[in-house]
């Protein structure tokens, strides 16, 4: 995906889904803030009243649950509008937003939002779609966890990884950093950790990766092995609604 202003329509978010004018409207509206690896754009309860286009990076939404539990619900990329829901509501944040990698994102506020949401209609047509999008795609995340394996669900998730954000290193191997723990990994695939865990180091005593803290490293030739375990799984879920 091109960054706002670059007039590009690649890649599949909010932001390609927009034309020109109404790119520049949401730039005129917000201003751009970078976020380092590891911060947060917003924590779960707190009150702010405003959403983010994000530009460049990957996020981590997550819950933290009465029992300490923290709940991974989904993973946003270049383009992907975030904190819609509070920030339109006015209710407290439903789920942090972390910064997987450094982020620089367009930061509007809710008001001036929702105004180009009224008087723009390519906007509120995007909005409607990504909403309708993530909905679609809850349903078919539940329809895949009853069907398939937490393995195969864990190969996709893999491979999806690997493929935006996967980095070339020694021997043809390909490098995903991202700091994603085991517990991270489960509950992108709705599995346990424990189960997760088991399938890596069988990955592992296989040759197709290695892992690190918070690494993989996938062998030469492994995506092909990971094709095969993520059959009948179809692409991971990184769509499950938050804020």
């Amino acid at each position: 995906m091109r960054k706002p202003g670059d007039g590009g329509r690649a890649g599949e978010g909010f932001w390609s889904l927009l034309d020109d004018a109404a790119r520049q409207q949401l730039q005129d509206a917000g201003h751009v803030k970078s976020f380092p690896v590891r911060t947060h754009l917003v924590r779960q309860n707190e009150v702010s009243e405003h959403v983010f286009v994000l530009r460049r990076g990957c996020v981590k939404i997550y819950a933290d649950t009465g029992t300490g539990y923290q709940a991974v619900l989904a993973l946003r990329n270049d383009g992907d509008l975030l904190g819609e829901q509070a920030g339109l509501d006015r209710q407290p944040r439903s789920a942090s937003i972390a910064a997987l990698m450094e982020v620089e994102a367009l930061v509007i506020p809710a008001g001036r939002f929702a105004a180009l949401l009224r008087s723009t209609p390519t906007v509120a047509f995007a909005v409607q779609q990504v909403l309708s999008g993530r909905l679609r795609e809850a349903d078919r995340q539940r329809a895949v966890t009853g069907s398939t394996s937490v393995e195969a669900r864990l190969a996709a998730l893999v491979l999806d990884l690997a493929g935006r954000y996967g980095t070339a290193a020694a021997g043809r191997s390909v490098r995903i950093d991202l700091p994603l723990s085991q517990d991270d990994l489960a509950g992108l695939v709705l599995g346990s950790r424990r189960t997760v865990a088991r399938a890596l180091e069988e990955w592992r005593r296989l040759g197709i990766l290695t892992t690190g803290r918070q690494m993989l490293e996938l062998a030469p030739g492994a995506r092909a092995q990971l094709r095969t375990r993520a059959a009948g799984a179809g692409p991971p879920g990184h769509s499950w609604s938050q804020e």
